[in-house]
């Protein structure tokens, strides 16, 4: 069985400047997802979706007059992965995720499952675990198409001329994908975490006139790389982004991989212009969405305190330890997409003059700047601080980092923003 905490348990190593923070709460911060750690078990639900190309919470059923039905839509379950930042030291590649199932007793392990029948899973996920100190990020399911009938194909019926009209869509154009979906997409209920996979119908042929693909003398239209090819070709691109998640990754027959985001779904993620990216920046919320990170001989605590009408963080840095980043106030999942304008602005004060760090990164270990990394000069009176930039690449997850170590000192922060403005 491998679990969440199965495999931190087993293996503890320090990573090297990696954001892992000393294995005891902090005060005033909380790590990990709150909500997740109360809720440990996992299942899925698979569905097909008549809704308009939206996110939606539940599957709508087709409507008696739906243009284009699909009657049986089957695939073969091959992985479940968690994606996770950590704040505790342990040997975990961030980039590829943990394995949830199949279990390390039986690796080969497949799962069939149905879209049409509105397929539940529970019992071949029970022994999931996705209680962490992590903060989830995404979870991934992987699928691969089927060599037996019934799961390399896609069966359902048009109406053409007030008549139904059966097809089938040959899947031979993808040999496997994966889906990764955003924490906010996950349902947490009251025992479980349940992640729903929809494929999204009206996404997948609308713009398309199936009317016109050419009838085979059986009566069923045949879609596949020899017949009625170019609708076929089109089908292909947008079988895999069909799926209500966030990203995907998939192998097309010749073994060129493909990989993006959900266009629909990651700009109603990625936040409109003008609007402040980072949670509780006020700090009304105490602490929520912020986290304290301290490494290499780094020590320091956090309170929340009045300034005016406003709330501030306040950080006594009480050991400065090697480096700038052995004392870091960090804020992850901040979505920019690259080329994008952002302006970062903050008010910062200490009771000793010097210099803090801030920069815009990621939670993968080591991770590159994503667009800004400036030394900032603190006084002992406040100073708003603003930095325009340019992200570099796209990440739904983005990371601020302001680092405040190196010497000891109490500095006070508030009002921190970063707005999309171009």
């Amino acid at each position: 069985m491998r679990s969440l905490n199965s495999i931190i348990g087993c293996v503890l190593v320090a990573l090297w400047l990696a954001g892992c923070s000393e294995s005891d709460t902090t005060a005033g911060i909380e790590i990990g997802n709150p909500e997740i750690a109360r809720n440990i078990g996992l299942t899925a639900d698979f569905s097909v979706d008549y809704s308009d190309a939206k996110q939606v919470s539940l599957a709508k059923e087709a409507a008696a007059d739906e243009n284009v039905v699909i009657d049986t839509f089957r695939l073969t379950l091959t992985e479940v992965r968690s994606y996770c930042s950590f704040y505790a030291g342990m040997s975990v590649d961030l980039e590829s995720g943990l394995v949830l199932w199949p279990y390390e007793e039986n690796p080969a392990a497949v799962l069939p499952i149905s879209f049409t029948d509105g397929e539940f899973v529970k019992d071949a996920f029970k022994n999931i675990n996705l209680q962490t100190e992590g903060r989830l990020k995404e979870i991934g399911v992987a699928f691969e198409i089927g060599k037996k009938k019934g799961y390399n194909s896609i069966y359902g019926h048009i109406r053409k001329n007030n008549k139904k009209v059966p097809f089938v869509y040959e899947l031979s154009g993808i040999q496997l994908f994966s889906l990764r979906y955003h924490y906010s997409q996950i349902d947490v209920q009251d025992s479980v975490v349940n992640l729903s996979v929809a494929f999204r119908v009206r996404r997948f042929v609308g713009g398309l006139d199936l009317t016109a693909a050419t009838v085979g003398e059986d009566g069923i239209i045949h879609i596949s790389e020899k017949e009625n090819s170019d609708l076929w070709k089109s089908m292909n691109e947008r079988f895999v982004p069909s799926f209500q998640a966030l990203r995907y990754e998939y192998t097309n027959a010749e073994g060129k991989t493909v990989n993006g985001y959900v266009d629909d779904i990651w700009v109603e993620l990625s936040g409109k212009k003008n609007k402040n990216l980072v949670s509780n920046g006020s700090f009304k919320e105490s602490s929520e969405d912020w986290i304290l990170h301290k490494q290499l001989n780094g020590a320091a605590d956090t309170t929340i305190v009045k300034d005016g009408k406003s709330n501030a963080m306040r950080v006594h840095v009480t050991k400065g330890g090697e480096y700038s980043y052995s004392v870091q106030l960090l804020h992850e999942n901040i979505p920019v997409v690259a080329g994008g304008t952002y302006k970062f602005i903050f008010t910062v004060w200490s009771d000793v003059e010097g210099i803090i760090t801030a920069r815009l990164g990621g939670y993968i270990y080591n991770d590159s700047t994503n667009g800004f990394q400036e030394h900032v000069d603190v006084t002992t009176t406040g100073r708003s601080y603003e930095k325009e930039f340019k992200a570099v690449r796209t990440d739904p997850f983005a990371r601020l980092d302001l680092n405040l170590g190196k010497s000891e000192r109490t500095i006070w922060i508030k009002d921190v923003q970063l707005i999309r403005i171009k």
